[in-house]
Parts: structure tokens; C-alpha cells; sequence
């Protein structure tokens, strides 16, 4: 099995590479040419490049970790955001579906509007909030829309040790500063690159058995929190594995997101109910503390070396 992975070097890209390497013949593409074997082109605003490498690759599942998640940009660029989105996966799945082949990819919790306090389904009524919910939502859509064999996995609060992050942020800026603001009523649950991509693998080896598990998925870790005690937990943890903190937890003071304002409203709501995907793969979606702590074990030595 031939496998085509789009958005190599993002945080899920990077351990894309990992988990999907043992189900067949992996073929990871960047944005950058320069990176990409054979010519062959991963930029998602190259449509027609992107429509012949597919082709050309002939692959038997496409993954596209590839997208455009700058929140606050997109309000001022919507046409880059729909383009990477929106217009990427509508052709995406076109090819797919021309070429028989099975379809990954995804999405996010702004596509519903954050209201309440349930953790949102897989049936709840969408409503996107800003335009890069709007994106994410049209990409669903048009996805869905032409290509049945399709793997669609929605999840929140993603972060990784590659990449930059809401973590890494509370972590510069608890060496920075004895003090800061956070908001804390925004809800939702952390959720690590490295599950995701598990998750993934899994899912992706049951349903090529099983074809009737195709649709649309929430996936994130276990449990929730704000994105106050999310960043109090994350300082209490560094402090005691010995990072070099000048802030502590009690010097993290609760704001809320009225007092933060930024170009893109955001859902206070984030929470997504996984009890779907769960019960239909059999899996077991840890806390998300546990990828948490991995995480500062995974990074600690480079704050030793710097």
C-alpha cells in the first residue's frame, strides 16, 4: 500500500511520519520543492502541481496534515485560508475519488460556535464563529461531499515538541516574567500531535478492513481544562522537574477572554465529545496531562542546552 502524506514538517506531519510508516510505502511531502523528491509538489496553493503529483504518485490513501491555522491572520487573509482549507481538500477529494483511493484529513473544533458547557458531537448543528472555523467548516464539506471513503477527524488544542505552541508560549514566558495573565474561560482538552497520529494509524488500518467506519470523528486526550489551568499545570510541572522558572503558578492571575480581546473570536466552549470514535475503534484516549508531562520530559534537555 502506497501512502501520500501532505504537511510533513507541521506538528502532526512530523509524527505522521512515524505512525503511518509501518502500514505501507510512505511518500511525505512538504510545502517547500526543494524538500520533495521526483518533482513532486506538497504546496496546497499549487492546486494544479498538487493534481498531477497525485496522479503521478497514484496513491492508495492520501493524508493532508497540511493547513492554514493562523486564527487571527485569517481574518485579514480569508482568500489564503479558504485556499488552504477549503479549495485544497475539495480537490483533494475530487482526486481521491477518481483514483479510488482513501481520504484523511483534519479539522477542528471552530466549526461549531462554542456555546454551552457538553462536549460537542459529531451530529451537533455546525456554526463557525470566524473565518478560519468558516474555512475548516467549507473543507469538511466539500470533502465529504465527493469522496465516501473518507477518514475526518476533528480536535482541539493540538501541540507538540516540534513546533511552536501554547506550552512552549507559557514556558517563555514563565522564564520571562514572575507574572502574566491567561484566560481561563475558554475550555477544551490539550491534545498531543502523538496521539493524534497513533489514533490515526489505527483507525485508518480498521477501517481499510472494515469500510463502513468512514466518516467524520472528534479525537482529543481525556478530560478537560481552561487555558489558565492548562498553563498553571504546565509551570507547576517545569518547576518541579527543575526548569529555571521565575514565574510559579500563583503568579499566573485568570482573565477573562473579554479582557483579551484578539482579531478572531474564539469558542469558549472547545470540548468534543470522543465516545464515537472510541467505541467504534476500541481505543483508549488517555488524559491529557499524560502527553503534557511527556512533553517537558521530550524538551527539557534543549532548555538545558540553551
Amino acid at each position: 500500500m502506497k501512502i501520500l502524506l501532505l504537511g510533513r514538517n507541521g506538528q502532526l506531519g512530523w509524527e505522521l511520519q512515524r505512525s503511518l510508516s509501518v502500514l505501507g510505502e510512505l511518500v511525505a511531502l512538504g510545502r517547500q520543492a526543494a524538500e520533495n523528491p521526483d518533482g513532486l509538489c506538497g504546496d496546497l496553493c499549487n492546486l494544479p502541481a498538487l493534481a498531477d503529483t497525485l496522479r503521478r504518485v497514484a496513491p492508495q490513501v492520501i493524508v493532508n496534515a497540511a493547513a492554514y491555522t493562523a486564527v487571527d491572520q485569517s481574518q485579514s487573509d480569508p482568500d489564503l485560508a479558504r485556499a488552504i482549507n477549503t479549495l485544497a481538500p475539495a480537490m483533494l477529494a475530487k482526486q481521491a475519488s477518481m483514483l479510488g483511493a482513501w481520504l484523511v484529513h483534519y479539522s477542528t473544533d471552530y466549526v461549531f460556535n462554542g456555546s454551552g458547557h457538553t462536549p460537542w458531537r459529531e451530529t451537533d448543528a455546525t456554526e463557525p464563529m470566524n473565518v478560519y472555523g468558516e474555512s475548516k467548516l467549507a473543507g469538511e464539506q466539500a470533502l465529504t461531499a465527493v469522496c465516501p471513503q473518507h477518514l475526518l477527524l476533528r480536535t482541539s488544542w493540538v501541540f507538540a515538541a516540534r513546533g511552536g505552541n501554547f506550552a512552549k508560549t507559557m514556558l517563555r514566558l514563565a522564564a520571562q516574567r514572575e507574572s502574566f495573565t491567561v484566560v481561563d474561560d475558554q475550555i477544551g482538552a490539550p491534545t498531543s500531535a502523538e496521539l493524534l497520529a497513533d489514533a490515526t494509524a489505527h483507525m485508518l488500518r480498521a477501517t481499510l478492513k472494515q469500510p463502513a467506519l468512514a466518516g467524520i470523528y472528534h479525537c482529543t486526550a481525556a478530560g478537560e481544562t481552561s487555558w489558565h489551568a492548562y498553563a498553571c499545570f504546565i509551570v507547576a510541572q517545569a518547576r518541579s522537574m527543575g526548569w529555571p522558572l521565575l514565574a510559579t503558578p500563583q503568579q499566573i492571575a485568570p482573565i477573562p477572554s473579554g479582557e483579551h480581546p484578539t482579531p478572531a473570536p474564539r469558542p469558549l466552549n472547545s470540548r468534543l465529545c470522543c465516545d464515537k470514535l472510541t467505541g467504534a475503534f476500541g481505543l483508549h484516549l488517555p488524559p491529557w496531562q499524560s502527553h503534557v508531562q511527556r512533553l517537558l520530559q521530550t524538551i527539557r534537555p534543549q532548555a538545558a542546552a540553551a
